[in-house]
């Protein structure tokens, strides 16, 4: 077989996962604003009591800078897979670090479950799987050559 019959264009797969990919980073993204514009009355207004505003304020400043980093990067990385550039692996494998350093916090440091009960789990745990599966991803894009 000739090699002028080999096409190495990404699949049409590639540009739906990196268009989900902005999509999800994005929605990070306006989590984040949100969570830095909150203040206790509007916390107060989605029903949260005031021992969960006062838990969900004192969330240490390291760990709110790490959720930007890791929305941040993230929008960068699926800015850069959508251009096909090789540097979105890099990003978002920072996305993903910072990601696990939210976690470290969250379920580590403080005792989110006993205040905010299960939800934040669930919801971290896609996070944290969408984060794997786009690095992974990103680095299959770069081995085939799509990434450049």
């Amino acid at each position: 077989m000739s090699d002028e019959f080999i096409d190495d264009r990404p699949t049409i797969t590639f540009w739906i996962i990196s268009g989900a990919a902005l999509i999800w980073n994005l929605l990070g993204l306006f989590m984040y604003v949100s969570t830095r514009t909150a203040t206790s009355e509007s916390y107060a207004a989605q029903g949260y009591t005031q021992d969960q505003i006062a838990f969900i304020n004192s969330t240490p400043e390291w760990a709110l800078s790490a959720f930007a980093i890791s929305v941040t990067a993230g929008v960068l990385a699926s800015l850069f897979m959508l251009l096909r550039k090789s540097w979105a692996f890099p990003m978002f494998v920072l996305s993903f670090a910072a990601i696990l350093a939210v976690n470290v916090n969250t379920f580590v440091l403080m005792d989110t479950v006993g205040v905010l009960g299960t939800v934040p789990v669930y919801v971290q745990s896609a996070v944290i799987l969408v984060g794997i599966l786009l690095v992974v991803y990103s680095r299959a894009a770069k081995l085939r050559g799509w990434l450049t």
